[in-house]
């Protein structure tokens, strides 16, 4: 028998599986439909329907949706306070029983970061569990009240449980709202007496990362079907059990056969907790639960690998052995309140390493006192490298973030436009600090501003190092390599662009693998037997000839020819005339509101000299040369004094009211290492040799500056 049919044979019912002729949930089905959606969001005239991924109930209610003008990029907030009091009183008792049979699993369900929710036949939120967390900010409010139908939010879990009466399970991209598209919604039917559907309940996943793996994703899109469908059902008959207990003409056998059908439900309930209690394992970071006194009392796998502890030894431990003697977690749970906390975790042999460590109570709900606390443990290196890849997963400007007025820019930009809506391969071509980035970002922005922005300089990379950058490995390829392996930035690209900057510094052999990677739209990892197919858009940037590299087989004829197909050059500062001043003023009046100093004017006189001067180092250089002057002025305007020196050595002398920040004679030439060398000699000196401070002003991460202060040899008292 299928997993399907299992399921339905379980529940009594049966069930909507989006795409039912596949019975388990990957990534690749998850991308398909997320393709579907993203062409039926641009394309006016798309029918989903004819998509094979597609669900022909799902579909019509995009259909319906759009044809509604729901909103797809946003979900419903503001309550009807008005409307809510009626139905809260006349689903008084349907509100108590739903909170009462949801209390057992209720704070281990919300702190694995599900949600839960009650809705009654109009789509009116009645009950709410759970916290939202979405890009690390947390939105403590309640959403009862809400009116959430297909009207308002679009095609739903539960909006389809009403339509089609019977349980629906939406994987992500299947909701019609974006903000949902990263979890599982699973739906169940309350039924009344006469058959009609009086409310819905609904789980909610938590949101799924990335790189989760299949059987992962498989584990939770089943279990929470099961759990939905029982609480559905254990609701159902304990309000006919007690509107028949009230019921005096009702016989014994009668309530004697509703309370064998509650029990009945309560044991599917409890083999649904016990799923929960399963995807403990399957939650990546570190899980421990422990009771008021430390003991711990459930532990996951990731935590036994943190702690070093053998499974069978877990019940006989105390968190305390792995804390710091004067850790405040235990003090601070008896309050109830949850928090999150960075602490140093201590293991016998090794040195302690600093965790960030989320804490959330469970008080026994008869006595009020602390009875579990459950702990989520996080290395700080690990959300590190988070943020990282974050910021290397974003594109943060579009084209209206380009500045400039003069006819060179704004033409680049007309024609940058005009490209970035070809899927062909573009190529940025222009001197460093231009703004490469910027216009990759732009164009990602305006072609596929929902997926992926994997950014990748070429140049930054050791040559060992790019194949597994780009292209993955698989677990045990290589010394050092991560023992489940790890997906290349082209993989992660998938649905999205690829920028690879500074592409001319890209080794021969690794430019072959590329080349092939472009053609046919398919990457193997290092080490690995399979080719997985990825669909991106490749943006390319260089500052160099790359048709003399080719002449001189430094670059490979035909990679060039493919990364090139439209091709973008981006004038130098030098060429965008009045740019100069703008972008000096502009830049000035960010970083005076960054640092909270007042903003000082430029002189007719310094303006002058930095019109004429030719940027060898263009938009970049200009800025780093106005933080220059901005730290070096004494009052409330910049003079040329204020200006670093390689800037003044083609102008005649001038005077001014400040004092130059450096003496002596300037050298007769200059490159980008020497402006960075005086801003962070002159951001130092303000900053008090604070490396925090100075590291701010200069635009650089403290690890950064401690490379280049012993790259320059600049001491620090």
């Amino acid at each position: 028998m299928a997993l399907r049919e299992q399921i339905s044979d379980v529940l009594g019912t049966q069930v909507l599986f989006a795409n039912a002729d596949k019975e388990k949930l990957t990534k690749k089905r998850w991308h398909e439909i997320l393709r579907c959606k993203e062409e039926f969001l641009n394309n006016p005239s798309a029918d989903p329907s004819q998509y094979s991924c597609m669900d022909k109930d799902v579909a019509a209610s995009w259909m319906r949706s759009r044809k509604l003008g729901v909103n797809p990029h946003k979900i419903v907030t503001i309550p009807n306070e008005g409307q809510l009091t009626k139905l809260c009183a006349k689903h008084k008792q349907l509100i108590n029983i739903t909170n009462e049979q949801v209390a057992p699993f209720r704070d281990k369900m919300v702190a694995l970061g599900y949600l839960f929710y009650l809705f009654d036949e109009s789509g009116m939120i009645l009950c709410h569990e759970g916290v939202w967390v979405e890009d690390q900010v947390a939105d403590k409010g309640s959403r009862i009240g809400i009116l959430a139908n297909e009207e308002t939010e679009g095609t739903t879990a539960h909006g389809l449980c009403f339509h089609l009466k019977r349980p629906v399970q939406l994987i992500g991209p299947e909701n019609y709202c974006i903000p949902l598209q990263n979890r599982i919604a699973s739906a169940a039917p309350i039924m009344g007496d006469d058959g009609s559907i009086s409310a819905a309940v609904v789980i909610l996943s938590p949101p799924l990362v990335e790189d989760l793996e299949d059987d992962r994703i498989n584990h939770l899109y089943m279990h929470t079907l099961a759990l939905i469908s029982s609480v559905a059902t254990s609701i159902e008959t304990k309000i006919k059990l007690v509107n028949h207990s009230a019921d005096y003409e009702k016989t014994r056998n009668e309530v004697a056969k509703l309370s064998e059908e509650l029990q009945k439900a309560r044991d599917k309930m409890a083999s649904a907790h016990e799923s929960l209690s399963a995807s403990f394992a399957f939650i990546d970071e570190g899980m421990i639960a422990v009771n008021n006194k430390g003991k711990i009392l459930q532990i996951n796998s990731e935590a036994i690998r943190i702690f070093k502890v053998r499974p069978e030894e877990s019940g006989n431990r105390n968190i305390s052995e792995f804390l710091t003697s004067d850790s405040a977690i235990m003090r601070r749970a008896g309050s109830g309140e949850s928090f999150t906390i960075d602490e140093c975790i201590k293991v016998e042999g090794l040195k302690a390493r600093p965790y960030r460590i989320s804490v959330r109570p469970v008080l026994n709900q008869y006595t009020k006192k602390l009875d579990v606390v459950i702990l989520k443990f996080i290395s700080c290196e690990k959300l590190l490298n988070q943020q990282n890849n974050r910021m290397g997963r974003a594109a943060f400007f579009k084209f209206e973030d380009i500045l400039g007025e003069s006819m060179a820019i704004k033409s680049t930009i007309v024609q940058a436009r005009r490209f970035a809506d070809s899927p062909e391969n573009i190529l940025l071509i222009g001197e460093s600090g231009t703004g490469k980035e910027l216009f990759a970002h732009s164009i990602h922005n305006a072609y596929r501003p929902n997926g992926p922005f994997m950014a990748v300089n070429c140049a930054a990379l050791p040559r060992e190092l790019v194949g597994s950058e780009l292209f993955g490995y698989e677990g045990g390829s290589f010394t050092g390599a991560e023992r489940c392996g790890k997906a290349g930035k082209i993989e992660l690209a998938d649905g999205g662009t690829l920028f690879l900057d500074e592409i001319g510094d890209m080794p021969l052999e690794h430019q072959a693998i590329l080349l092939r990677t472009l053609q046919d739209k398919h990457v193997m990892r290092i080490g690995g037997n399979r080719y997985k197919e990825v669909d991106f858009r490749l943006v390319a940037a260089t500052n160099k000839d790359l048709l003399k590299m080719v002449e001189e087989n430094t670059f490979r004829e035909d990679l060039y020819y493919r990364i090139s197909v439209l091709g973008i050059f981006i004038p130098p500062l030098r060429e965008r005339g009045k740019d100069i001043s703008l972008l000096s003023k502009l830049f000035i009046h960010n970083y005076c509101e960054r640092m909270g100093w007042p903003e000082p004017q430029l002189s007719p006189e310094a303006e002058k000299i930095i019109t004429q001067f030719r940027w060898p180092g263009n938009v970049r250089q200009l800025q780093n040369s106005i933080h220059h002057a901005i730290n070096t002025a004494n009052g409330e305007t910049i003079e040329p004094c204020n200006l670093p020196s390689y800037v003044l050595q083609n102008s005649a002398p001038v005077t001014g009211s400040s004092t130059p920040r450096f003496s002596g004679t300037a050298p007769q030439t200059f490159d980008l290492k020497t402006i960075e060398k005086e801003a962070i000699e002159a951001a130092l000196q303000r900053a008090n040799n604070c490396i925090p401070t100075a590291a701010e002003m200069v635009g650089l991460s403290r690890s950064t500056l401690y490379r280049k202060l012993k790259e320059y040899n600049i001491p620090i008292s």
